[in-house]
């Protein structure tokens, strides 16, 4: 039987972490995500595995990377102004098809804006920071549990999908504490299994290059390669959950700490006569087009709370065929009494 604990969502990145067989940890600590690598730091080694600080985040994920290429299982922790640094090598790594997990802990930005406030501030970053075309996955916890259950499954995505794969959290999440029922430290989770990465290969570049890794710049080639790197994605099923009134007349769209504020905000509503659903984004990209289509088809008014000045909401309003409102707030959480207010003075 599984033990309750009162447990950290930076926390339970960690144990999920090593529980899905994490062996090489490269990082630089970043208010709101420290914790991560103090953790790391911590129990990586007790574990057979090799924890490294790096200097910055540029050399972190490159270590990451490399690590990633000689077959570790890597991975890093940064918040938004490491997020930035790291850009031009989550390229690369999409490029070369490296498998790492890199967790986000998103705090107030930009620049250095206010590292202990929250925000959801770097989706945008998460799917278009690097140059060129590339696909990325990119997950978002929305609790604790959510934490530990995501990590995981980034791993399993990572390898499955020879991607560098993004946990996107922010620091309502990361450092919240609840009280969870998750597998005890140690107890593996397999991850490796479905890998179809390219270890075997003996070049690996960012340039264009051909299946066998080495460059070309024939643009017939350029082109099959970047037609390649997106269709790996065709059959990922992304993370989606919906709660409420089928067929409701509001429905909310949210992930991440938002995704608790739209809950509370729809059993206010719904006491209110007001029909409404929730739809939970655990997968931000590929965006869940279809999913995101499908539970509001028959909404009058889609509604989108998010910590920024609106971000995901274009992607919502680019599938959605009704009425798409994003609620902004910075900083904080707004109460959901004030999103329930909001949406009945929309509706």
């Amino acid at each position: 039987m599984k033990k309750k604990e009162l447990l950290q969502g930076n926390e339970a990145a960690v144990r999920g972490a090593l529980n899905a067989g994490c062996n090489f940890f490269a990082g630089y600590p970043i208010t709101p995500s420290s914790e991560i690598v103090h953790g790391m730091a911590r129990l990586l080694p007790k574990f057979g595995g090799v924890f490294v600080q790096m200097e910055d985040e540029i050399a972190s994920i490159s270590a990451a990377i490399g690590a990633s290429m000689v077959g570790a299982i890597a991975m890093t922790a940064t918040s938004g102004p490491g997020f930035s640094l790291m850009q031009e090598s989550i390229g690369y790594a999409a490029m070369t098809e490296s498998p790492l997990v890199i967790i986000n802990v998103m705090r107030a930005g930009p620049s250095t804006g206010i590292p202990t406030a929250p925000s959801q501030g770097d989706v945008m970053q998460a799917r278009y920071g690097s140059h060129g075309d590339y696909p990325i996955i990119v997950l978002a916890p929305a609790s604790v549990g959510d934490m530990y259950r995501l990590t995981i499954d980034a791993f399993k995505l990572a390898f499955e999908y020879s991607s560098p794969v993004v946990v996107l959290s922010d620091e309502v999440v990361g450092h919240m504490r609840e009280s969870v029922s998750l597998p005890p430290l140690g107890e593996k989770v397999e991850c490796k299994g479905k890998v179809k990465n390219l270890f075997e290969r003996k070049h690996r570049t960012g340039l264009a290059h051909l299946e066998n890794g080495l460059p070309t710049t024939d643009l017939g080639e350029y082109r099959r390669l970047i037609e390649r790197l997106f269709s790996k994605f065709d059959d990922l099923k992304p993370g989606v959950k919906f709660e409420g009134q089928k067929d409701a007349e509001v429905v909310l769209i949210s992930y991440g700490s938002s995704y608790r504020l739209s809950k509370s905000a729809a059993k206010l509503l719904l006491r209110n006569g007001i029909s409404t659903g929730v739809l939970k984004l655990e997968t931000l990209f590929p965006f869940p087009e279809g999913e995101v289509r499908k539970f509001s088809k028959s909404a009058e008014l889609v509604i989108v709370p998010e910590m920024n000045r609106g971000q995901l909401v274009k992607e919502v309003e680019r599938v959605c065929c009704c009425r798409v409102k994003g609620v902004s707030y910075y900083g904080s959480l707004i109460l959901p009494e004030e999103l329930a207010k909001i949406v009945e003075v929309l509706l």
